[in-house]
């Protein structure tokens, strides 16, 4: 992925259900080697926004285009694929296999995207290595939460994605780890090339990405909820 790509580009998006309007005309841009962050109440919708970037929630209205490709109107198994070799997630909990091992975990993303063993394993080896998590024989539930967190940084990266999405990533974790695993996450735009959206409720990992954006009454902000929308920098984003 070269250097200001446009890997996510929202128009319009609108998601509603009976008797409210969650997602309202939003619009988002997201270009390889940037990193936003997303904050809002509770309610707000942000969980909303990620499952209609990811292709799990079809909105009514609007485009979700990753990649270049519109995940709205893709079927089923294009979507499914598309979302595979082009998206990395990493949840609040990690969403790993306690009983395998962080090479297995990760190595595991690899073989469903059609990956050999073989090469599967090696990458999957060299990402740990590089993220400083160990990959032995000791199951990924006895690891400590950094070290769960990092494996899921590395299973999110391991097919190489254009765009990068973290819901909470640091939500379960001590002061001590979320420092760390805020620090590789926002290190992974400019290192890999990708794009980075980072979901939050914590200021101190917010205030670390390129751009902060607020959702509030089913659109994007910049700065507090309320604020008038405005042009976004070029090296952070862009909301309309």
């Amino acid at each position: 992925m070269t250097t200001d790509t446009c890997v996510l580009s929202v128009k319009g998006l609108t998601y509603q259900v009976p008797g409210r309007i969650l997602l309202d005309g939003l619009e988002l841009t997201v270009r390889s080697g940037e990193s936003v962050a997303v904050v809002g109440p509770s309610g707000s919708g942000k969980s909303t926004l990620l499952s209609c970037l990811l292709g799990l929630v079809r909105p009514q209205r609007g485009v979700v285009e990753v990649a270049g490709k519109d995940m709205a109107v893709l079927g089923e198994r294009s979507r499914t694929r598309h979302r595979r070799d082009h998206i990395g997630m990493v949840f609040q909990f990690g969403e790993l296999l306690p009983e395998l091992t962080p090479v297995e975990n990760v190595a595991l993303a690899a073989l469903l995207s059609g990956a050999e063993r073989q090469d599967a394993y090696q990458r999957a080896t060299a990402l740990l290595d590089e993220l400083r998590v160990p990959y032995g024989s000791t199951p990924t539930g006895q690891l400590s939460g950094g070290e769960r967190q990092r494996t899921a940084v590395a299973r999110a990266l391991i097919n190489r994605p254009a765009l990068l999405l973290a819901d909470e990533p640091t939500g379960s974790l001590d002061s001590a780890s979320r420092d760390q695993v805020c620090e590789l996450l926002f290190s992974l735009p400019t290192r890999w090339g990708c794009g980075l959206v980072v979901v939050t409720h914590d200021d101190s990992v917010a205030a670390r990405a390129g751009g902060r954006l607020t959702l509030d009454s089913g659109r994007l902000h910049e700065g507090d909820a309320g604020e008038q929308q405005k042009a976004r920098p070029a090296d952070s984003g862009s909301v309309k």
